[in-house]
């Protein structure tokens, strides 16, 4: 019978995720995991199943309360009647941005992993999407709200290019401080969100390309 401390879970999931950000998604074996968490194969085995589990707990973990902050912020700009585009942007990307400066859930680890994501082979994100299939509801809703002259097809890929220039700056931000010689810094978290919200609502508010509603 396997023996496993109460925090064998947690140090599995911790481990995870940083080695997940550090080296990738397939590059990382159990047997990296286990030993950088002091555990072993069995506790994986016990607490998860296989890796695939271990890589869906690593995520639902942050992407829960992610969303249901989302969702809140959401609520908050729906209340008073049609939202603008401002505020439900903002509330899609507020919480995500806001997760890197906070090292008490996972920080930059999980932003690192969050962007690497999208270099992943395809089998890894599609595993996670049904984490997100009421937020793609709810905000494609919103912004037909917001946006009602567009049609629904600009909309979706409007927010899909949103989604990439925030994978981006998860993935590279420190980059642009380093080339801008601390000119620009993403570790100002609202003034980042600030000129991502405005960058993403100019290229919403661009000419529809598709078919009208």
């Amino acid at each position: 019978m396997t023996t496993t401390t109460p925090h064998t879970r947690d140090r599995l999931l911790d481990s995870a995720e940083r080695l997940f950000a550090e080296n990738g998604v397939n590059a990382t074996s159990l047997r990296h995991i286990t030993n950088d968490a002091e555990a072993n194969l069995a506790s994986v085995n016990y607490h998860f199943g296989s890796k695939e589990e271990l890589f869906r707990q690593v995520f639902a973990r942050r992407i829960g309360p992610i969303n249901e902050e989302r969702l809140r912020l959401l609520d908050t700009c729906e209340a008073q009647g049609r939202p603008s585009l401002e505020c439900v942007l903002e509330a899609f990307l507020a919480p995500t941005l806001r997760l890197r400066s906070d090292p008490e859930q996972g920080g930059e680890y999980f932003m690192c992993l969050m962007g690497r994501l999208f270099s992943e082979p395809t089998e890894w994100k599609t595993m996670l999407m049904e984490e997100f299939s009421e937020i793609f509801q709810r905000f494609g809703t919103a912004l037909q709200m917001a946006l009602p002259e567009h049609a629904p097809a600009d909309l979706t890929w409007h927010l899909f290019f949103t989604i990439g220039a925030m994978a981006h700056l998860m993935t590279a931000g420190d980059l642009l401080k380093t080339f801008t010689q601390d000119r620009c810094d993403p570790a100002d978290v609202e003034g980042t969100l600030r000129r991502l919200v405005d960058f993403s609502a100019a290229g919403f508010r661009g000419a529809s390309r598709g078919e009208s509603p």
